[in-house]
Formats: C-alpha cells, sequence, structure tokens
C-alpha cells in the first residue's frame, strides 16, 4: 500500500494563472524528491452542500474557486521523507510566503492518509 497527502484550498479566480505555474512547479519538486504522483484538480461540478462541501471547508468567497489535491508516496516513512526535502527546495521559497502566495493559505486544510482500497 501507498500513502498520500490530500490538500484542499481556495484560490482566486483572477490568480489562478498563478497558482498553476505554481502548482507545475510544485508537481517537478515533489516528483524530483521522489513521489510517485502528484495531481492538482480545479472545481468543475462542486456546488456548496446544506450541510457541508468543498466550497463550505475553505470559506469560499465570491471570485475564488476550489482546488483539490493529492500527492502518493510509497510509504508514510517516503512521505516524510520527502516532504522534508521540498520545504527545504529552494526552488519553491518564492511561494512560501503568505504575502506573495497565489492562494489564502489560512483556508487551506492538508492531512496523510493511509489508502484502504488501491486498484
Amino acid at each position: 500500500m501507498s500513502y498520500v497527502d490530500g490538500f484542499v484550498l481556495p484560490v482566486p479566480e483572477d490568480r489562478l494563472a498563478d497558482y498553476k505555474k505554481m502548482a507545475r512547479l510544485g508537481a517537478k519538486v515533489w516528483m524530483d524528491h521522489g513521489a510517485l504522483a502528484y495531481t492538482e484538480a480545479v472545481a468543475d461540478d462542486v456546488k456548496p452542500g446544506k450541510v457541508t462541501s468543498f466550497p463550505q471547508s475553505v470559506k469560499l468567497k465570491p471570485g475564488e474557486t476550489v482546488v483539490f489535491a493529492w500527492i502518493v508516496y510509497k510509504s508514510r516513512r517516503d512521505r516524510d521523507r520527502i516532504m522534508k526535502k521540498v520545504m527545504e527546495d529552494p526552488r519553491l521559497a518564492k511561494y512560501m510566503d503568505p504575502k506573495t502566495m497565489p492562494f489564502d493559505g489560512k483556508r487551506m486544510f492538508w492531512g496523510g492518509f493511509k489508502p484502504i482500497v488501491e486498484m
């Protein structure tokens, strides 16, 4: 079985091109350090729910969209090793400053998951 990091975040629609540029770089950095797969997807058929939903989870504001992403690793041990290298990688440094991020990092959420079904 593998290990998966998942995250959800709001991105201003007028910053989506900037976010895609950052995401493409992120994919390269994660893969360079050993991730098995890296996917970022933008909301397409995502509606507010009555109790909970992707838009509600990030307190989506007008003019924003939701990004749902996941990274696959061989194991949690690999994830921990790779994440340390990614966080130290100078290629991502300019995106680590909350003032210049193309999204609101305070409304982002993430976590690590042990798959229970894989095909």
